[in-house]
């Protein structure tokens, strides 16, 4: 079978180059576990910091001896676990990028295609939709009236977090990307009210435009900087759920701008950092609520979709650049 590993280590952000495809024998089911054709693959901006060494989740993997780390939706080909038959669906986090991988029944949950689309499971029933329904939610508790600001928002968990929001009651919802061919994807797909291109030189005052009587909420998804620059527009009792910092996962240091302590005491601001980790136990309940917006088309997804694990370092490589529109997803059978 193929298995994707890296060439040598990695200490810049990582680039197709850095990636070979190497040809391994299949792995044997484990005890207690199965065996899973890999169908799709999501890559996701964390798995850049994973490749590092600079992440909480786990070691990077060792260059051309262990594959890359990744979330897969699979089909089960042979189980030695009680309760996972043959022919099943599943979703684990546990995943890699290789054709056929050998998971720990415990590593696994069982996916209805009858409930959503199969590739539903990668995106906006996967982390990033769970990541999004768990901030907007449970921490930012979004309700009728709010106003909210999201950044990266043509990525899966922003565009969902923004979805999440409007079906939440929220009056006002704006978003931040990159490009006007991310901002039509957030405005005229995933229902944004608004989107403001970063990339402009006066996207600044566009931003003040878009919120006039400033914001209740923000879902900072790419650094502190953006951070400081939501709460600059927060008004009084704001609640800031801090999700992602992916600018600081490629930096040659983490980010040295401060949070104004002084804004957040006068602001009367409460910030909330966002691990989708702690969330694991709703994932379920989240799924059971998420399909039925999504039979509703209340929510909806894009996915920037390639086939062939041969072409996953490029893909990859792309979502590292922020070049990706939608969800980053690898279609392997």
């Amino acid at each position: 079978m193929k298995m994707v590993s890296l060439k040598n280590e990695v200490d810049h952000k990582p680039v197709a180059e850095d990636f070979v495809i190497l040809d391994v024998l299949t792995p044997a089911c484990p005890d207690d576990g199965v065996l899973v054709q890999t169908v799709h693959l999501s890559l996701d901006p964390y798995i850049g910091s994973v490749i590092r060494g600079r992440h909480f989740a786990g070691q990077p993997p060792v260059p051309q001896k262990e594959s890359i780390p990744g979330a897969i939706v699979g089909q089960i080909l042979e189980s030695n676990a009680s309760g996972f038959e043959k022919g099943e669906w599943v979703h684990s986090m546990e995943g890699s990028w290789q054709e056929v991988c050998a998971i720990k029944s415990d590593k696994i949950r069982k996916i209805n295609p009858d409930t959503a689309p199969i590739d539903a499971y990668i995106g906006v029933l996967g982390m990033p939709g769970l990541t999004a329904w768990a901030g907007i939610t449970r921490l930012a508790r979004v309700e009728t009236g709010d106003v909210v600001l999201i950044d990266a928002a043509a990525g899966a968990v922003g565009g969902t977090a923004g979805q999440i929001a409007k079906i939440q009651g929220a009056r006002h919802v704006i978003g931040i990307a990159g490009g006007e061919e991310k901002c039509k994807l957030v405005t005229d797909v995933y229902g944004f009210d608004g989107c403001v291109d970063y990339k402009a030189e006066d996207w600044r005052e566009k931003l003040s435009k878009a919120l006039p009587g400033g914001l209740t909420v923000f879902f900072e998804n790419v650094s502190v900087e953006m951070a400081a620059i939501a709460l600059s527009h927060a008004n009084p009792y704001a609640r800031g759920v801090l999700c992602g910092m992916v600018d600081s996962y490629h930096s040659e240091t983490q980010s040295l701008h401060p949070l104004n302590a002084a804004t957040i005491i006068g602001k009367r601001a409460n910030l909330q950092g966002l691990v989708v980790y702690d969330f694991y136990p709703r994932w379920d309940s989240f799924i059971r609520t998420a399909a039925e917006w999504i039979a509703k088309s209340q929510l909806v997804y894009e996915n920037d979709e390639v086939s062939g694990l041969e072409n996953a370092p490029n893909h990859f490589e792309r979502l590292m650049k922020g070049e990706n529109i939608g969800k980053s997803v690898v279609t392997l059978s």
